[in-house]
């Protein structure tokens, strides 16, 4: 079969940045984490490398040429890591292409895509479903904080992921800490923030393979701020990700499978499940979860384009979940495929 690679390298994607027709105000310097989600050359070609145990492979940049020479080469399947750099769609661009074109892609669709990037849409539709998830507002940049907000928040863009704008300092205990955050980040990424309650207990991660109701959850990962430097918050923030992980002296921050009772085990994968299903992911995705101060499960965060850095001591989620249930690398991305082709009814 032939596949195309689709994803968003860090190269490709600076070559963009200060273009007229994709940055908000021209005269601001990006923010310093405007690349974290994008591709690093190493994943790029782990990915290409499973992908070519089986199919034939031909990776391209998610750039403004992406749709003409998707329109060239028609694929049979578009593998799809691309999450480019700018506004609230930027996640759901290939997707969209590949249905202009008609062409198979793996993952959860445009409308999916762009609905989990935006957190209080997300949100939104899981409160409705009665999928328990932390309170929040959102505030647009140059709106005022509404005074009725309840402390400690934490406060994050609408827009981003890969812990990009949340910081150790975006917990925030007082209304001069939330106000100052709050303006920090709308100034800094051009977008609304959204301020959510913060939850005090413990949290995971939880990758899952797959299309509802056929979903296989991978063995939960917990996420262990005991690791971080004395005083930080229990979070995982910008700096916990990039800053204090490094592949030379890895935090043990993550523990999987996590220490579980039967009980909190099927509470966790319940919320999951009916998170994928309200929501329609497919394929693949990885799911936070928090307890509250009752410790209930609470979604925080879903991630249909899930990280696969390649290498263990990377820390990436995902593919330590699949580890620990026997899959290596190229068993993760090879399922991906087959689960895509499955759900088409092309196997």
């Amino acid at each position: 079969m032939k596949i195309a690679l689709l994803y968003s390298s860090k190269a490709g994607m600076a070559a963009t940045i200060n273009r007229p027709d994709e940055v908000v105000c021209e005269d601001d310097e990006p923010p310093l984490d405007l690349l974290a989600e994008c591709d690093s050359d190493e994943t790029i070609q782990a990915v290409a490398s499973s992908l070519r145990l089986k199919h034939e492979v031909v990776g391209i940049e998610a750039d403004e040429d992406a749709y003409t020479k998707l329109r060239a080469l028609r694929p049979d399947l578009v593998f799809n890591i691309a999450e480019r750099l700018y506004g609230p769609n930027r996640e759901s661009h290939i997707p969209v292409i590949c249905e202009i074109l008609g062409l198979p892609y793996t993952g959860s669709d445009p409308l999916t895509l762009g609905l989990c990037l935006d957190k209080s849409r997300a949100k939104e539709i899981l409160s409705y479903h009665g999928v328990p998830n932390a309170g929040f507002r959102t505030v647009e940049p140059g709106e005022p904080v509404p005074a009725d907000i309840a402390l400690p928040a934490i406060v994050k863009p609408l827009f981003e992921g890969s812990s990009k704008g949340i910081q150790d300092r975006s917990v925030v205990r007082t209304r001069t800490e939330l106000e100052e955050r709050a303006a920090e980040i709308t100034g800094r990424y051009k977008q609304p923030v959204i301020i959510e309650s913060f939850l005090p207990g413990r949290e995971f991660t939880v990758g899952v393979l797959g299309t509802y109701p056929k979903i296989e959850i991978l063995p939960i990962v917990e996420v262990d701020y005991g690791s971080l430097p004395a005083g930080a918050n229990p979070i995982y923030s910008y700096e916990a990700k990039w800053v204090w992980d490094t592949p030379d002296k890895p935090l043990d921050i993550f523990h999987c499978p996590a220490d579980l009772t039967p009980a909190l085990k099927a509470r966790l994968e319940a919320a999951v499940a009916s998170t994928c299903r309200v929501l329609r992911i497919k394929d693949w995705c990885r799911i936070d979860v928090r307890l509250d101060r009752e410790g209930e499960p609470n979604i925080i965060e879903v991630n249909p384009l899930p990280g696969i850095l390649p290498k263990p001591e990377d820390n990436s989620c995902l593919p330590k979940a699949a580890r620990a249930a026997g899959y290596s690398y190229d068993d993760l991305i090879l399922r991906v495929v087959e689960e895509a082709r499955a759900r088409r009814g092309t196997c």
